[in-house]
């Protein structure tokens, strides 16, 4: 079968395709037949070793799969050959056919297609895991997103408006803030790129709160880190709570000062760890996901696709934050 492998540490250009024998399941596993596989910006730092998880070389990158089960392990009952699936082996799943734990795979919902399926586990996962489980979003309550077009930021829109919230969407230009509020934000405001020194952070604190509301926002959904951090910080109501979600602009220093002064709660949100720590409860948000999603209340917004040998793009892609939405790989055996 064909598979992208990371042979060396570096960026998209050094994957290559190539033959690799097929895998068969061990006890307790399922193979997965590959049909789409969602590209994630963990996926640009795993294969350049900036990842928290390293995996021996060669390897494979691609978080999350859809496929249909092709062959079953021993002493597996809960899924049977021919059945629809995802999963989020964390890396791996730009092969042709993957071998994971039966218990790591959930059914797709009938008439949601391979794409769609392989778009939705990570980034809705994350942020519902986030909105939901560490910040406890409340209807009627301002949520503002730092990075709202990407793919965990465009996620975070269309949730914190099926839970009931009023969402201010931020990004970099204003196509991203368009395409936001397409997705239901109801507020959007463009932010500056690049570095900002402390007059320029004071501004935008001002203009965050501003499109938050008289008080600013309840929940901030930072994605995004960098010189963001401290403004969006700056401008939340009492009482807040802060998501810290991903550093694509950067790990920020905290002024923890602000966090005493307005009782605002910094929240880390590891979503990969708290599905292992907590499967049932990630079996409860993924329900409640697939019945937004049947409701018309989200969906995977998917901007581009690629075949599999050109999946070395589709993470180029990704890394230079040219895309909105979703990148998925589709694979064709």
């Amino acid at each position: 079968m064909r598979a992208v492998l990371s042979k060396a540490p570096g960026g998209p250009e050094t994957l290559v395709v190539e033959e690799v024998m097929d895998p068969r399941p061990m006890k307790g596993e399922v193979v997965i037949d590959v049909k789409a596989v969602g590209i994630n910006f963990p996926d640009t730092l795993i294969i350049e070793d900036k990842y928290q998880f390293k995996p021996q070389r060669p390897f494979s990158p691609g978080g999350e799969v859809a496929g249909v089960v092709e062959a079953v392990g021993e002493g597996v009952t809960s899924v049977r050959k021919g059945d629809r699936v995802i999963a989020v082996p964390g890396w791996g799943g730009l092969v042709e056919r993957l071998a994971v734990p039966a218990t790591s795979v959930i059914k797709i919902p009938d008439g949601m297609d391979f794409s769609t399926a392989a778009a939705l586990i990570m980034t809705y996962g994350t942020s519902y895991y986030a909105l939901k489980d560490r910040a406890q979003l409340k209807a009627g309550e301002s949520l503002l997103v730092l990075g709202a077009a990407g793919g965990v930021g465009i996620a975070a829109v269309e949730l914190g408006k099926a839970m009931g919230a009023r969402v201010v969407a931020t990004a970099s230009t204003n196509d991203k803030v368009q395409f936001a509020l397409e997705a239901g934000a109801d507020n959007g405001l463009i932010y500056p790129s690049g570095k900002m020194d402390k007059a320029a952070q004071k501004e935008l604190s001002g203009e965050l709160k501003l499109a938050s509301g008289r008080d600013g926002p309840d929940v901030v959904y930072d994605g995004v880190g960098g010189d963001y951090c401290e403004p969006a910080l700056r401008s939340m109501d009492w009482n807040g709570r802060y998501l810290v979600v991903g550093f694509p602009a950067g790990i920020p220093s905290l002024p923890l000062n602000l966090t005493l002064l307005k009782s605002v709660a910094v929240i880390g949100v590891f979503w990969g760890a708290a599905v292992a720590r907590d499967p049932a409860g990630h079996a409860a948000n993924m329900t409640d996901l697939f019945k937004f999603w049947s409701e018309g209340k989200i969906r995977p917004r998917i901007s581009r696709t690629y075949p599999l040998e050109r999946a070395h793009e589709a993470i180029q892609a990704l890394g230079d934050r040219s895309v909105m939405g979703k990148v998925v790989v589709t694979v064709d055996a």
